[in-house]
């Protein structure tokens, strides 16, 4: 933390505190809050810009169309998926959105990713489904336009049925994918 956020941040504990203890003991507050009309809304305000991050970070304005989207395998997934990286780096900190074309009647079996994972089926139906073993029964197939959110560490697997199915991921790097059997891991198969 930069040490200007910490000046900042004692600034504000000690204005958030002592303003209003003086306050209900009859004092009133600093005579250069009343004349510049600083409230502890402003200072709330400040306080939040000093530490927003911009968790998605792009260095100009792009636009993906999907006629011009270069999918590639992906050695995380089993054979057949592809995907393209729209935002960020999967591979390193922060925030990253990515594509994932599925083809039709596979699965992702059982795993895990480190980070809060948000997926957006764009087009097709997907099946998701949650615990240790794949079984769709304990699933539901989700449309086109459906979101599905999931916690770090949470196990799910996905599948598709007879439609090829693309999906949007946000999630934060660097990520993975952590199978609960590792002999479903493909990247074990060489």
């Amino acid at each position: 933390m930069k040490t200007i956020n910490l000046t900042v941040l004692a600034v504000v504990a000690i204005y958030l505190l002592a303003v209003p203890l003086a306050l209900s003991q009859g004092g009133t507050a600093p005579a250069s809050t009343k004349e510049s009309g600083v409230t502890s809304g402003h200072v709330m305000t400040a306080v939040e810009r000093t530490f927003a991050q911009d968790v998605l970070k792009v260095d100009s304005p792009k636009v993906f169309k999907p006629d011009s989207l270069t999918w590639k395998d992906s050695p995380m997934f089993p054979k057949g998926a592809k995907t393209v990286v729209l935002v960020g780096d999967p591979r390193k900190p922060g925030a990253f959105i990515l594509r994932t074309i599925f083809p039709a009647n596979y699965h992702v079996p059982p795993h895990t990713h480190p980070f809060t994972e948000v997926v957006t089926i764009v087009s097709g139906s997907m099946g998701n489904g949650m615990g240790e073993k794949f079984d769709p029964q304990k699933g539901e197939m989700l449309k086109a336009g459906s979101l599905f959110a999931l916690p770090a560490n949470h196990i799910h697997f996905v599948w598709t049925g007879d439609e090829q199915v693309i999906v949007q991921i946000e999630a934060s790097g660097p990520w993975d994918i952590h199978y609960i059997n590792p002999a479903d891991d493909p990247r074990n198969k060489k």
